[in-house]
C-alpha cells in the first residue's frame, strides 16, 4: 500500500470513530492531516494511557475521573457557545483528561458488576 493508501485509509478510520476531522482543529505530519482532530487524538491517547495504568493495576477514583471528564466537557461548551476557542494544544490536553475518565468510569463499572455478580 502507498503511503497516500495508508494515509486515505487511516482517515476513513478516523471518520468511523465518529470525528469531524476538520483540518483547521487537526494536527500535521508534514503534508499529511491525523486522522482525528486534536481531541480525539487526545481522546485515544489518554484511554491508551488508562489500559496501561490498569494493567499495572493503578486505578483513578471515580470522583477524579467525573472530574477529568467534566474539564473536557467544559473546554468543548465554551467553545460551543463562542464563550472562547479552544486551541489544538488545550483540545488535546483536555481530549487526555477525557479519554483517562472514561476508561477509569468504565473501569469502576465493571469491577462493581463483577464484585455484585460474586
Amino acid at each position: 500500500m502507498t503511503r497516500d493508501g495508508l494515509w486515505q485509509r487511516a482517515m476513513e478510520l478516523g471518520a468511523a470513530s465518529g470525528c469531524h476531522q476538520r483540518a483547521d482543529r487537526s494536527f500535521f505530519l508534514g503534508d499529511y492531516q491525523f486522522p482525528v482532530c486534536a481531541r480525539c487524538t487526545g481522546v485515544f491517547l489518554g484511554q491508551s494511557v488508562s489500559f496501561v495504568l490498569l494493567l499495572f493495576r493503578k486505578r483513578v477514583s471515580v470522583g477524579a475521573a467525573c472530574g477529568l471528564l467534566l474539564v473536557m466537557g467544559a473546554d468543548w461548551f465554551a467553545q460551543h457557545i463562542g464563550l472562547c476557542e479552544s486551541t489544538n494544544l488545550r483540545r488535546l490536553m483536555t481530549g487526555i483528561m477525557g479519554g483517562i475518565g472514561i476508561v477509569s468510569l468504565w473501569a469502576a463499572a465493571v469491577c462493581a458488576a463483577v464484585k455484585a455478580i460474586k
